[in-house]
């Protein structure tokens, strides 16, 4: 028991450091090329943050594990507005642009719900990887045509780059991306591993590890980047890379993993696909009650996720 208690904590180290090498980075190079931080968090930071669900779904189709893969998308979607967005809104609260509650909150509910009619017939095959990864080069070209738009640069304070010049300051920013990346990454998959080991000498069930703990274990990344943004006082970064990881939970990680291999979704409850969408809903109202999620809503958001949590490990829903 002590080897996996030691791991997690190497685990929570390596996603600290990481998380602030990512924001930094990301931040600077926003400055850099005038793009608006909001839109790194949301394209940039979201991919990266999600490269751990991304590895976890691919390994678990090939592993013929595939539902693994799903509850690991739907968990995620559902730790990174209640656990992430809640705990973040509790450290610094979360200002939000009119634009992100016209246009990105929509596309989440509307991305949340496209999976679950997806899903009627039980499964996400070829043809359903393919329209869910056309979706995804969608909102990315939409995501460009709006950086051209909305950058602000007394937004963002950086410091100097000690003499270095553009192209020398902008490849160690992109190191610093790239570097935070892999240690995210790598730190997530070694708290995920050690996590699932736990819960196995503890008795948990190979169905509540999926949907919890390995779900939460691929969210850390979102929320080791999210609270240190969000301790930079980074809103826009936090905020994007949240929900931009969900948007990519489902048109990237759904579609690429269904494009290698069908996905089962016939072992799920509705219970689990309407949560989901709930927690994509009530951030419409919540973002409107004066373009901010404060610290009350933090603990409401939170307090939302521990009651699934209790639901999902007592009945189990898969």
């Amino acid at each position: 028991m002590l080897t996996p208690l030691l791991f997690l904590f190497c685990g929570f180290v390596l996603l600290g450091i990481g998380a602030e090498l990512m924001v930094n980075g990301s931040s600077k190079l926003a400055f850099r090329f005038e793009v608006s931080p909001l839109i790194v968090g949301l394209t940039i930071v979201a991919f990266g943050t999600s490269a751990p669900e991304l590895a976890v779904s691919i390994q678990a189709t090939n592993d013929g594990r595939s539902a693994l893969a799903l509850g690991n998308v739907i968990g995620s979607n559902i730790a990174n507005i209640g656990l992430v967005l809640g705990l973040t809104a509790l450290i610094h609260p979360i200002r939000i642009e009119r634009g992100l509650v016209r246009k990105q909150i929509p596309l989440v509910i509307a991305s949340s719900i496209l999976m679950g009619i997806l899903l009627l017939d039980g499964q996400l095959d070829y043809s359903d990887g393919l329209f869910l990864t056309c979706g995804l080069l969608a909102y990315l070209i939409f995501s460009y045509r709006q950086a051209e738009f909305e950058f602000d640069a007394e937004e963002l304070s950086i410091g100097d780059s000690h003499g270095l010049n553009t192209l020398q300051a902008t490849s160690l920013d992109l190191l610093f991306i790239v570097g935070g990346i892999v240690m995210l990454v790598f730190g997530s998959q070694v708290f995920v591993d050690n996590a699932v080991t736990m819960a196995r000498l503890i008795g948990i069930s190979d169905a509540v590890v999926g949907l919890t703990l390995v779900a939460i274990g691929t969210s850390i990344p979102e929320l080791a980047t999210s609270l240190v943004a969000a301790w930079r006082k980074q809103s826009d970064i936090a905020i994007g890379n949240i929900l931009g990881s969900n948007l990519f939970n489902i048109l990237c990680i759904l579609g690429v993993t269904a494009i290698i291999g069908t996905i089962s979704g016939d072992q799920f409850a509705l219970l689990d696909f309407v949560v989901m969408v709930l927690f994509s809903l009530i951030l419409l109202p919540m973002a409107w009650s004066g373009l901010s999620i404060d610290r009350v809503e933090g603990v409401f958001l939170l307090a939302g996720y521990v009651v699934y949590l209790v639901f999902v490990t007592q009945q189990g829903s898969i």
